[in-house]
């Protein structure tokens, strides 16, 4: 295995698989049975889920609400989406643990960065929820740090399509894929991979950044296995393009982004 441990983002409005709200069954087994056999080969996985499928926390003003009031609105939505994830993994006998920002002790442990560290090297799950626990701060945002805290050699940002595209795929046929690309081109390109923060984070700490296509199963091992999959975001990536169009689902959600490069509010 090219990584030892990892962190895997997976968006919220990812868990509605065919419908319009809420958690799909099927998606989520599906993506539990995925960090089943990734883990099952000793690499180390901890996870961050958004909770777009539930609530986004900028939503909030839309509906005359008080923004931050819609951030913790927005974690607890995550804090679900977690613990349905610990379930499903639990029930394929995987060993989690459910490590949230906010204390909320009879469902989750208070995350704590070496207590975090501990269960990954005993070969638990860790999935983290409720984002990094302060309003204004996106699960892009979440995972990037927690990645760093907990020393993840890749952040893998799990999409329902395959790369980052030089424009939107669905507008734009022409558009076609980057294979790798640095940080610096990322920004030169405006390309919107995560939000500001969640990327310097991982521009500054040398973390690179997988975009693939998570709904596709045995996707995540394969890429785990080395195959050429996704794009690669890093300090020495090409910028060369495989010229590859989308893979793109054609049963998708229209609440779902339409490229695999959007930033998920927590």
């Amino acid at each position: 295995m090219k990584y030892n441990r990892i962190l895997l983002k997976l968006s919220g409005e990812a868990l509605m698989g065919q419908q319009q709200f809420g958690i799909d069954p099927e998606r989520l087994m599906q993506y539990a049975s995925e960090i089943k056999a990734v883990a099952a080969t000793g690499v180390q996985v901890a996870v961050v889920i958004g909770g777009g499928n539930i609530y986004r926390g900028a939503q909030a003003e839309a509906f005359g609400l008080d923004r931050v009031q819609g951030d913790y609105m927005g974690m607890l939505a995550t804090v679900i989406n977690s613990m349905a994830m610990q379930s499903a993994l639990e029930k394929l006998e995987v060993s989690t643990r459910l490590l949230s920002g906010l204390t909320i002790q009879r469902v989750c442990e208070p995350y704590i960065r070496r207590r975090a560290v501990r269960h990954l090297e005993k070969g638990r799950v860790v999935i983290f929820g409720a984002g990094i626990g302060s309003p204004y701060f996106t699960t892009d945002s979440a995972a990037s740090l927690r990645a760093i805290e907990i020393e993840a050699d890749v952040v893998l940002k799990g999409t329902r399509v395959d790369g980052i595209y030089t424009a939107d795929p669905e507008k734009d046929p022409s558009a076609t894929k980057f294979a790798e690309i640095t940080f610096d081109e990322v920004l030169a390109k405006n390309l919107n991979v995560m939000d500001m923060t969640a990327f310097t984070l991982c521009k500054e700490n040398n973390l690179p950044i997988i975009v693939f296509d998570m709904n596709t199963p045995g996707n995540l091992q394969r890429l785990l296995n080395g195959e050429p999959m996704g794009t690669l975001v890093s300090m020495g990536g090409t910028g060369r393009r495989d010229g590859r169009k989308p893979l793109l689902d054609p049963k998708h959600s229209a609440l779902q982004p339409l490229v695999g490069n959007q930033p998920e509010q927590a």
